[in-house]
């Protein structure tokens, strides 16, 4: 494989599984080094001994990204650790299913938190360092449930989704001077330990047969998406969406009765 990142040090966040394990999975197959977090201590240091095994150059810290003091501790053992920042992958989040109604302002806040004000907590830390080396890559993990579709039970969620892509923007233009990118992909449903535990078979193999591609989503099909953009074949691109949905938000009609060839 080549090691297209090769001398690169990346932050991911919310790694120890799922999404933002198969991120750090790609990145470090591609030869960067990466420090993830995550909110669990177990699985944060089974995901590492995992890696290093493998003889990858990672670390994992304890660390929730919400608190802005927890994500100031993550850069600077990020800068002791590997001495530099180039790639940041803002990638945990939570989903709780309530509905509107039955929301209460606390678990609002809560996933705003997380999901919303975690990003803007680690792309403000991680900047003055990129401004000072004039690089950096920025890929954030939104969603296509908030900017392209939604599903009931998911305010909250849809709404930091969309919101993350509006602070994106605006970091695009106001970073570009000094060769920061930063863009995001947008996941369909992928098959992670999240959804198993979360989420009836039921509503898995209904999922299944709405993608036009006949499967759920990998973790490694977002770890890919966010490789390329963090990559410098992805120079030219900023404030920009990519969508990883197996084409789940193209038809019209439920492609279960689309005919398909065995």
């Amino acid at each position: 494989m080549t090691k297209q990142l090769e001398g690169r040090v990346a932050i991911v966040t919310g790694a120890a599984r799922g999404i933002g394990h198969g991120i750090v999975t790609c990145l470090v197959e591609s030869g960067a080094k990466v420090l993830f977090t995550d909110v669990n201590s177990q699985r944060g240091s089974e995901a590492e001994a995992g890696f290093l095994k493998n003889g990858y150059d990672v670390k994992f810290l304890l660390a929730d990204t919400s608190v802005a003091s927890e994500v100031d501790t993550m850069v600077q053992t990020a800068i002791d650790a590997f001495g530099h920042i180039d790639i940041l992958c803002p990638n945990a989040g939570i989903f709780p299913e309530t509905s509107i109604e039955d929301t209460s302002e606390e678990e609002w806040d809560h996933v705003c938190a997380v999901n919303l004000k975690g990003p803007f907590l680690a792309a403000k830390a991680c900047l003055p360092h990129m401004k000072a080396q004039r690089f950096g890559r920025i890929v954030i993990t939104s969603s296509i449930t908030g900017p392209v579709v939604s599903s009931p039970g998911h305010g909250h969620y849809a709404a930091t989704k969309s919101g993350v892509l509006g602070f994106m923007r605006t970091a695009a233009l106001e970073w570009a001077p000094w060769d920061i990118t930063i863009n995001a992909v947008e996941p369909g449903n992928i098959l992670t330990e999240g959804m198993k535990a979360h989420r009836d078979q039921a509503f898995i193999d209904a999922q299944e047969a709405s993608v036009p591609l006949g499967r759920l989503g990998k973790p490694s099909d977002i770890g890919k998406a966010v490789r390329f953009l963090a990559s410098d074949d992805a120079a030219y691109i900023t404030g920009q969406t990519l969508i990883v949905d197996g084409g789940q938000t193209l038809p019209e009609m439920n492609t279960a009765i689309l005919p398909r060839l065995d």
